[in-house]
């Protein structure tokens, strides 16, 4: 195929979702170099996130580019490359996410420095979905969010939480300090443990860097937030399972998740390599079996539109802070993680990524369990 053919291919596909080269719309994409359109086409995802890395094209919107993307199913018209495909095989036929492998996304991702994450988040460091519900800032969001959790799960002081996927302890030092309970919080990422130790000073929070398998405790209620997107689907019920082993009987567990509409088996080519490796999105339908006859969902509450604005939320801090960072980083990691924030935020406005806050007890609660919104 010529090189004229490899771009009028391109537009042809990109035509289907309202997007032009070289146009005037901010969503449009602006070549710069001409092997782009080969690239894209051999390599789909992960060519297009390369070649953004690379400088190759730029576009003025990239959460409004990813938003027509998926909304016109673009992904289904390219086709991919046999080493891309094998990936994805081996996804399915492999534990990615086995107790051996639990710590890559640690080192890859939350261990890539405190520095980074300090410039982009809100003061807590919350790295999950805020609520905006009467926010006005990201600040105020985050905290709605910590508080929305404590009083979904009933609190009382003295309670003893597990906080699996605790991240800087953000949970742990809230409820702690607005509750009067005490946290046992565990991660993979030892740069998380070292801030959350100092950030959690003087308060009943104690870190652990800990594989949820390795829990044997019992506790009054348990967490986790933004973690199990990490779990994988061999693994949705043995997680399930060592939640219910460790709550004491009657009590409450809340998942906070990102979700997709559909079920899954792996996430994209260019996250996996490049952000999350190991790591997939789960489905309602993937979550209900696991939890089949363990727990009883009894609140289930979406609020995946707040995602889009805490991404972009992110963005704008990342991006203003940027000179603080970036000769610890460099250019291509700023736009690596632009690509990231940025068309993520529209991949939650198109709707195919959910948010969602569920709520399970163990046995069910018998006096009926009240909602939170």
């Amino acid at each position: 195929m010529s090189a004229s053919k490899f771009e009028k291919s391109v537009q042809e596909i990109l035509g289907f979702a309202g997007v032009k080269i070289n146009g005037t719309n901010p969503w449009d994409i602006q070549v710069h170099n001409e092997n782009f359109y080969k690239r894209v086409l051999s390599e789909a995802e992960l060519g297009l996130g390369e070649s953004y890395m690379d400088g190759w094209w730029d576009c003025e919107k990239l959460d409004e580019l990813a938003f027509k993307i998926i909304r016109a199913n673009l992904d289904e018209k390219v086709k991919r490359k046999f080493s891309i495909l094998f990936g994805l095989f081996l996804a399915r036929i492999t534990n990615l996410q086995s107790s051996s492998r639990a710590f890559i996304v640690g080192k890859k991702h939350y261990d890539l420095g405190n520095d980074l994450f300090r410039n982009m988040l809100d003061k807590r460091m919350n790295y999950s979905c805020a609520y905006w519900k009467d926010a006005e800032s990201l600040d105020e969001a985050q905290e709605n969010k910590l508080d929305l959790i404590c009083k979904k799960l009933y609190l009382k002081p003295g309670m003893r939480i597990l906080d699996i996927g605790c991240g800087w302890g953000t949970f742990g030092k809230y409820a702690a300090e607005k509750y009067d309970v005490s946290v046992v919080g565990i991660t993979v990422s030892k740069e998380q443990v070292s801030l959350g130790k100092e950030l959690c000073k003087g308060l009943p929070v104690e870190f652990r860097l800990q594989d949820y398998r390795d829990i044997n405790e019992k506790f009054d209620r348990i967490v986790s937030v933004g973690m199990i997107e990490h779990v994988g689907y061999k693994n949705y019920r043995k997680f399930f399972e060592v939640a219910y082993s460790c709550l004491n009987e009657g009590n409450l567990f809340l998942l906070h998740t990102i979700g997709e509409v559909q079920s899954r088996k792996s996430i994209d080519p260019w996250t996996q390599k490049y952000i999350f490796p190991n790591s997939m999105l789960p489905s309602i339908a993937q979550l209900g079996r696991a939890i089949e006859k363990l727990f009883v969902i009894e609140d289930l509450h979406s609020f995946g539109q707040d995602y889009d604005k805490t991404l972009l939320a992110w963005y704008d801090n990342f991006n203003s802070n940027w000179d603080k960072i970036k000769d610890k980083y460099g250019e291509r990691f700023y736009r690596m993680w632009k690509y990231f924030l940025v068309p993520s935020a529209g991949s939650f406005r198109a709707r195919r990524n959910q948010l969602w806050q569920i709520v399970l007890s163990k046995d069910g609660v018998i006096d009926r369990y009240q909602s939170v919104r």
